[in-house]
């Protein structure tokens, strides 16, 4: 059996990749005990280091029409609380789905989702850019996905990819 912090470490891997996975399934596949998973993963939840269980979908398969953009924000950092104050501000909007501290030439990353282009268009004006601290944006929209969180999305079809060779 692993040491605790590799136990942590191989559920953690197991469950990033697969959150269905039950306690029982993770317990067989590591030769471990079901109540040493459970506990383990209980504990990691407390301790926020597990913060939810999500369901990755390709939204382009579905008939639900929505937009996603990355919006690279610049702003001015609060004194003594420096850039969390604002992105705190940034996240709370609804539209909001990541917001990352960045390097190099602006500070933040936003990612959103919206039905349209107006929708976006309209957080930004109406929501983001008069916000204090910021001083400007630039928003990119995502025209299509190829791979997230690890996911292919439509990519080629599993199987012989290799080159046909003809004399």
């Amino acid at each position: 059996m692993q040491n605790g912090q590799s136990l942590q470490r191989e559920i953690l891997t197991l469950i990033e990749k697969n959150a269905k996975l039950t306690a029982k399934e993770i317990a067989v596949y590591l030769g471990a005990e079901e109540s040493a998973v459970s506990a383990e993963i209980a504990a990691l939840e407390k301790a926020r280091v597990i913060c939810g269980y999500g369901t990755l979908i390709n939204w382009e398969l579905t008939d639900d029409e929505s937009l996603t953009a990355l919006i690279e924000v610049k702003v001015t950092p609060a004194r003594g609380k420096g850039f969390s104050s604002i992105a705190e501000r940034i996240y709370s909007f609804d539209e909001v789905k990541s917001v990352y501290l960045m390097s190099g030439g602006y500070d933040l990353a936003v990612i959103i989702e919206g039905k349209s282009l107006k929708d976006i268009s309209m957080f930004v004006s109406d929501k983001l850019s008069p916000l204090e601290s910021v001083l400007s944006t630039a928003t990119h929209f995502v025209l299509k996905k190829y791979k997230d969180h690890g996911v292919v999305f439509g990519g080629r079809e599993q199987g012989d990819e290799r080159m046909i060779v003809s004399p």
